[in-house]
């Protein structure tokens, strides 16, 4: 079995993926600042992959702050394909986002990321980028940032979704160290399309949060306004299995 380094292994999807890479008999290793690896400095990074055939990367910056979030995935994303590339890796697995490639570039985060995706296709090392919709696990946490103002609604953008689980995703990145590079990207969703406030509001109500929560029009998604279906994925998608009332259950 390959020896594999899960960039962001000990974040939320992170331990996901290690845990079924270790289940399927892989090495697993996780790198993160937390294991003392910092991918904007380039600390520790070469010999997190020392030895490693494939790299899953789930990192993300622990801010949204536009500055941060540019930072991470220009100088995190060049830091890493450059250490792949000493190393001999013969597989970058990438976790982006649906949208990231069509929603306007006024937000920063989506700007970003697509950003990082442009330096991983120049580097040279074989990858395969997965694009995913919102986690389950964001839910609640949508909710709290959109109530943060004191009011005692939640207004969140008149968009619609389809979220998926966490542990979905991470089967799917998971799976991907046994295949070839695809040199693409390829788009994974739930199995429901639903209005964000929806999805914000069942996650709330499970933490016994049944304040309202509103779609609102003039509300920001990541700091802009964006057509209502921009968040969905296109016809080709990989659709989960796992639907939110079960997860929620």
């Amino acid at each position: 079995m390959a020896r594999i380094t899960v960039v962001g292994g000990t974040g939320l999807i992170g331990r996901k993926v290690m845990a079924r890479l270790r289940a399927d008999g892989h090495e697993a290793c996780a790198a993160s600042p937390s294991t003392g690896v910092d991918l904007v400095t380039g600390t520790g990074v070469d010999d997190a992959l020392a030895g490693s055939s494939v790299v899953i990367d789930v990192s993300k910056p622990r801010t949204y702050d536009p500055d941060a979030v540019w930072r991470h995935f220009d100088l995190a994303t060049r830091t890493l394909v450059a250490a792949e590339s000493r190393a001999g890796v013969i597989h970058h697995v990438a976790l982006s986002a649906v949208g990231t490639e069509r929603i306007p570039q006024p937000i920063p985060f989506y700007r970003a990321k697509a950003h990082g995706e442009a330096i991983l296709r120049d580097s040279g090392v074989p990858f395969s980028i997965v694009r995913a919709t919102q986690f389950f696990e964001f839910g609640a946490q949508i909710g709290a940032q959109a109530r943060a103002g004191g009011t005692d609604d939640a207004r969140v953008a008149d968009v619609e979704v389809e979220p998926i689980a966490g542990d979905d995703v991470a089967a799917v990145l998971a799976g991907l160290v046994d295949e070839s590079p695809s040199g693409g990207a390829a788009e994974i969703a739930g199995p429901e399309v639903m209005p964000l406030a929806d999805f914000v509001a069942r996650c709330l109500a499970a933490t016994g949060d049944d304040r309202p929560v509103v779609a609102d029009p003039r509300a920001l998604y990541f700091g802009a306004v964006i057509d209502r279906s921009e968040l969905l994925p296109g016809r080709d998608a990989w659709i989960a299995p796992t639907r939110l009332s079960d997860w929620l259950a």
